[in-house]
């Protein structure tokens, strides 16, 4: 036997040691090649007499990651064509039967009569991991931190459709399968051995021996659930356990996706309704809807942004070609602060030697033991040891000295968001840089043109705008000015690379891109609350909407207080009219007069109750302020919900109209990553493509007749939906480089 990614060797005991190997690729996937060949293989190693068992393992670092979502983006398209050409009927067989080829297969090891194992040495997911599920028997490397087991696909908009949602409820309690299915979550190989999932956990170099040896101590070709008289985990759908399980899970399940996936409702369907009927039967069911989700618009949505486009952007697609790699060995952050530590923290923790400096020693000092108390955390909750806390901690040197800049390979400026608190920093550092180091500014809302204008070689300035909390939060927005040379450019994107977050490139303008788009969502919130829209209802209207908290609970964790100093200098800078002065006069009577910035200092919108006394609660003193007060019951919420989206997604449009955006993955990845909103469309641009924009013009026109101006679409989309364009067709990316 001979195959391209797999090699294949029998031992004296008659056992088949098939490792996975996909030459030229660091990591194995499961495209349409692979999943033929373990066809063959499954087949031939059941038809050799001389074959007693299977032992299946990868050749690299990781097991595999599942399968190549290109591939099901790409039957995404082939229903599209088929449909144009040949109907409904040889589309939807087309998607169903290419879309069940790893089932059929998997089924076939369990039905093969010959014991399969599977030796896991490193990460196995989705498809790899229902791979691994199909084999009788799983051993797995006790020894590699790194592996993790399960089942993400939910979270780009699809579902297991190889077993996955058949075979885990069968091999543990429902609801904690359901849980594993609808999270996505993934678990340690000691978890998995705790339930069960997992037969064996050994050394790494054990595992090839301890797998042969189940297979030579007579384990059994069969699962439990080909046994006559096989008891589900979690009991009978139809019990007092099924009873406990569904419909709990029904409600939590509407509660956290207001029914905006239609992946996870899949999983519930396909749990629900395969536990009621033998095995052959319900992987047939997972096989249906698997067959209606990989061709809906949401997993279009979600695999393009969430997978497609953040690899390409991870992978460097905006980075300039003619520049040579230039990681950053050391890193200057000015000013300690919560977001100046955070910066430093999460650089020291990527391997980068940090200086962190503030105005005096006490300042910077504060800095570092921020960074410590974060990785504290880590270490009490087992996700780091002492000796990474000592590594991480001794990369960052707190001092007031600005001369630390000196051999500095790039300097973030992180101090207050003034003007002239910045243009005093600039000024001293200039003169202190080495030949070739970058200066950047994490501003959030001034221009970076405005910034460079105080700095003598605007080449080497950039704005690195970081998102808060630093440590959890994924995007990075990369500002070029009109001034800004590429190698300082490819240095912030080098960095933003290392540290492990995933950039976003857009050119400047005030509030760049995300804060653009956010801003407009937030003053949604304030502007129905001056219309008298209740503040619960603003609240979760927005959250059926798919955005991951309300306008005011994000108000409130933005800070009051820097809204109203954000008001204050656009004002400033545009004049009057730039800032709603109803919503303005609101925010001054809370910070001002009532002395309310937001979860800071426990008082916003929301009342917060001390650390671990009880869940905030809206202000019932909001109502006093409001000019009037509407009854809920005359309200459209499907209305008050496309509002939200719309607006920020218009929003999006003027920036590629501006030319802030000129890639579009750019702000579907940014849009998701940096301010939540909602993945189920793909992105704030895919949100108008998916609808079409001939129809989100007509939408806004309706809504703007009706709430104003902001609403009004820019004369791009005008002209794209005359031309029947779409954003991903208009402004094509490039591919993404090596």
């Amino acid at each position: 036997m001979s195959f391209k990614n797999f090699k294949i060797e029998t031992d004296a005991d008659g056992i088949a040691l098939v490792t996975w190997d996909i030459p030229g690729r660091s990591m194995n996937v499961l495209d349409a090649e692979t999943i033929e060949e373990l066809g063959k293989i499954v087949e031939e190693t059941a038809a050799d007499a001389a074959v007693k068992g299977v032992v299946i393992t990868s050749g690299k670092e990781a097991f595999s990651a599942g399968a190549d979502l290109s591939m099901l983006e790409g039957m995404g398209r082939n229903y599209a064509a088929v449909l144009k050409e040949k109907g409904e009927e040889a589309a939807n067989k087309l998607v169903f039967d290419e879309s069940r080829k790893l089932s059929l297969t998997l089924r076939a090891i369990e039905t093969s009569g010959k014991p399969w194992v599977a030796a896991i040495n490193g990460l196995a997911l989705g498809g790899a991991f229902e791979l691994t599920l199909a084999c009788h028997h799983r051993v797995a490397a006790a020894d590699n931190p790194k592996i993790r087991l399960g089942l993400p696909e939910v979270k780009v908009g699809l579902f297991p459709g190889a077993g996955g949602t058949q075979r885990l409820p069968r091999m543990m309690p429902t609801q904690d399968a359901l849980q594993m299915l609808l999270k996505g979550d993934q678990l340690t190989v000691a978890r998995a051995h705790a339930a069960k999932i997992i037969g064996a956990a050994v050394p790494q170099a054990d595992l090839i021996v301890t797998a042969k040896a189940w297979i030579k101590d007579g384990g059994k070709p069969v699962q439990p659930w080909d046994v006559k008289g096989f008891k589900l985990p979690g009991g009978p759908v139809y019990s007092a356990a099924g009873m406990n399980t569904f419909p709990p899970a029904n409600a939590i399940y509407r509660r956290e996706t207001y029914d905006n996936y239609p992946a996870a409702r899949a999983i519930m369907s396909c749990v629900y309704e395969g536990l009621l009927v033998p095995i052959d039967v319900a992987l047939r069911i997972e096989s249906r809807y698997f067959a209606k989700i990989v061709r809906s618009k949401e997993a279009a949505a979600m695999i393009r942004s969430l997978f497609v486009s953040m690899q390409d952007l991870n992978k460097g697609a905006r980075r300039p070609t003619d520049v040579p790699p230039r990681p950053v060995q050391k890193l200057a952050v000015i000013g300690a602060g919560f977001m100046g530590a955070s910066i430093g923290y999460v650089s020291a923790q990527a391997g980068i030697e940090v200086v962190l400096i503030d105005r005096d020693q006490e300042s910077a000092d504060k800095g570092k033991a921020h960074a410590k108390s974060v990785i504290d955390g880590l270490v009490a909750k087992g996700r780091a040891k002492d000796a990474d806390r000592d590594a991480v901690l001794g990369r960052i040197t707190p001092t007031a000295d600005l001369n630390a800049v000196s051999d500095c390979d790039l300097i973030i400026e992180a101090v207050f968001e003034d003007r002239q608190v910045k243009a005093d920093i600039f000024a001293k550092v200039q003169p202190l840089m080495k030949e070739g180091a970058i200066f950047a500014s994490n501003t959030s809302t001034l221009p970076i043109n405005s910034l460079a204008e105080e700095f003598k070689d605007q080449a080497k300035f950039i704005g690195i705008h970081f998102f808060s909390p630093v440590e959890k939060m994924m995007l990075v927005e990369v500002i070029v000015g009109r001034n800004t040379g590429n190698v300082a450019l490819a240095t912030a994107l080098d960095y933003v690379r290392q540290i492990k977050k995933t950039p976003i490139v857009v050119n400047d303008s005030r509030g760049f891109f995300a804060n653009r788009c956010v801003l407009r969502f937030t003053a949604e919130g304030l502007e129905m609350l001056m219309e008298g829209v209740p503040p619960a209802m603003i609240e979760n209207t927005a959250r059926m909407a798919g955005m991951p908290v309300g306008p005011l609970s994000l108000s409130d964790e933005i800070a009051l207080d820097l809204v109203l100093r954000i008001m204050k200098a656009t004002e400033a800078d545009l004049g009057a009219n730039a800032v709603d002065q109803a919503q303005k006069k609101l925010i001054v009577e809370m910070v001002e007069k009532l002395g309310r910035f937001g979860r800071k200092n426990g008082k916003g919108f929301y009342d917060y109750p001390e650390k671990g006394k009880g869940q905030k609660s809206l202000w019932t003193g909001i109502a006093d302020l409001l000019p009037k007060k509407l009854d809920p019951d005359t309200l459209d919420v499907e209305e008050l919900k496309q509002r939200f989206l719309v607006v920020q997604a218009v929003e999006a449009a003027r920036t590629v109209e501006d030319n802030v955006i000129v890639d579009p993955r750019e702000a579907d990845v940014g849009s998701i990553l940096g301010f939540g909103f909602a993945p189920f469309t793909g992105g704030t641009l895919s949100y108008i493509d998916f609808m079409g924009v001939k129809n989100f013009v007509a939408l806004c026109h309706k809504l703007e007749a009706k709430y104003g101006s902001r609403f009004t679409p820019p004369k791009l989309l005008i002209e794209m939906a005359e031309k029947g364009e779409t954003f991903y067709t208009r402004f094509a990316p490039k591919k993404a480089a090596a």
